[in-house]
């Protein structure tokens, strides 16, 4: 049974069923890169400050990096009765440098420590997460843009209500992820606060140079209380919230693919290589990517609530609860990174069925809202031109017909106002180019739209 770091307080050892209960090695080894790299930059400001000497500070470095290489090759043992990764990095240090070990924990507590660690660890993933943002952005502008010209029906309460581009309802989506991207690059000036110096919670006594260590791991802002930097984990809640965020216009996204890759829809067609079929109907496609995707939405959610549940009632400062916090918080990193990374391979392969869009947008009454522009546009007040196409789509209804089915008698008996120019009115063409056309006044100008992400997305991100 390995030494403990606190066995001269206690009469017993730790029995063996307490060390594995309360082991977080299994999960907590990912954070070994930044664990060794901030003790050598803790290392470094030691012996910078005469804490230790430039010889040890060597010898301490060197071991380190051994260790590391140990790691990377998949070479280290590990043992539940370590604990987590700091013990055991330290232990092994002693074995690989020895004695002088001793003192790399000097000015420094596991709590700091940890603090540390998840935040350049957290930093590293919301920055991936940014840049897997920007590609998916990019996909969705490339998408709209090779698709300018294909009408569909737009929706409310999932009921077709007017015509639109395709492109705009793609460039929805790619509105929704820049605010995501915004949301992780707003988080990451959070993240990026160094927390090493606080110690325990009380700071040290040591002559310790924060400003130092933050530089050597490129930090531009030191945390200002000593317990708030031990206990703080508002910045893993928030990118859990950004994340959660993020996943839900993942779903919705993925939800609308599964609705318009069905027989009944019709207007995607998936590739093959991004759908499954079935063990016992051979006719079947099914779009398990967006499925999944859709499905793990629920994963990202009940890890930003089980981390607000677990700090909702911590008193300060530094508490054992708080290794909790890492299951959810990586769960969710990998998994908003793999939803990211499939739908950004998945999209460009979408086959755009434009026929099919078209004619589900020419039925449906689309045109209704036109009519009463049109006839407002005569000189009719909104409210009266809305009851009067409301009538002739009660007609056009019990004939089996669209408005721009009826004669120009069926329609004038509905209002004199309206001229043999309304059937150019009711026209998918006319009804887009309109709103094309009223370019800064209206919302659906594709092209200009286009450009302008174009133009942001030459930026490189946050």
């Amino acid at each position: 049974m390995a030494e403990k770091p606190w066995d001269g307080r206690f009469s017993e050892k730790t029995d063996k069923s307490v060390e594995t209960f309360t082991a977080s090695i299994a999960y907590d080894c990912r954070l070994y890169p930044y664990d060794i790299a901030g003790s050598i930059a803790h290392c470094r400001m030691l012996a910078a400050a005469g804490i230790i000497t430039d010889e040890e500070a060597s010898g301490l470095v060197e071991g380190l990096g051994t260790i590391k290489r140990e790691l990377d090759r998949g070479e280290f043992i590990f043992d539940d009765s370590l604990e987590d990764i700091h013990m055991h990095i330290e232990a092994r240090l002693l074995q690989v440098a020895g004695k002088v070990a001793q003192k790399l924990h000097t000015a420094r507590s596991r709590n700091d420590q940890v603090a540390l660690d998840l935040r350049m660890y957290l930093r590293d993933e919301t920055q991936r997460t940014i840049d897997f943002l920007q590609t998916l952005r990019t996909v969705l502008v490339d998408l709209a843009n090779g698709h300018q010209d294909v009408v569909m029906p737009g929706y409310t309460h999932t009921q077709r209500a007017q015509p639109v581009l395709f492109a705009h309802h793609m460039m929805a989506y790619y509105e929704m992820f820049t605010r995501d991207q915004a949301r992780f690059s707003d988080c990451l000036d959070r993240i990026n606060v160094m927390p090493l110096g606080a110690a325990a919670l009380a700071g040290t006594t040591y002559p310790i140079d924060r400003p130092y260590v933050a530089e050597l791991l490129d930090f531009p802002r030191v945390s200002s209380n000593s317990m708030d930097a031990v206990s703080d984990r508002d910045f893993a809640m928030e990118f859990l919230a950004a994340a959660s965020i993020c996943m839900v216009h993942l779903s919705r996204l993925s939800e609308e693919l599964v609705l318009w890759s069905t027989s009944e829809f019709g207007f995607i067609t998936l590739s093959d290589a991004f759908a499954t079929g079935s063990s016992i109907m051979p006719q079947k496609k099914n779009p398990d990517v967006p499925e999944i995707v859709r499905g793990k939405t629920g994963r990202v959610f009940g890890s930003l609530m089980a981390l607000l549940t677990l700090m909702k009632s911590l008193p300060m400062s530094y508490n054992r609860d708080m290794q909790e916090d890492k299951e959810p918080l990586f769960d969710a990193a990998d998994t908003i990174k793999a939803c990211l990374s499939i739908n950004i391979q998945m999209i460009p392969r979408i086959t755009v069925n434009r026929e099919v869009m078209r004619k589900a947008a020419s039925i449906g009454f689309l045109n209704a809202t036109d009519m009463a522009d049109y006839l407002v546009n005569q000189g009719m007040p909104f409210r009266k031109a809305h009851a009067c196409v409301g009538g002739a789509v009660a007609y056009a209804l019990d004939k089996g017909k669209e408005l721009d089915q009826l004669t120009l008698d069926e329609l004038k008996s509905f209002s004199p106002l309206i001229k043999a120019d309304i059937f150019d009115h009711l026209t998918l063409e006319f009804m887009i180019d309109r709103r094309q056309s009223l370019g800064g006044t209206a919302t659906e100008n594709v092209t200009r739209a286009i450009a302008e992400a174009r133009k942001a997305l030459a930026q490189p991100p946050a």
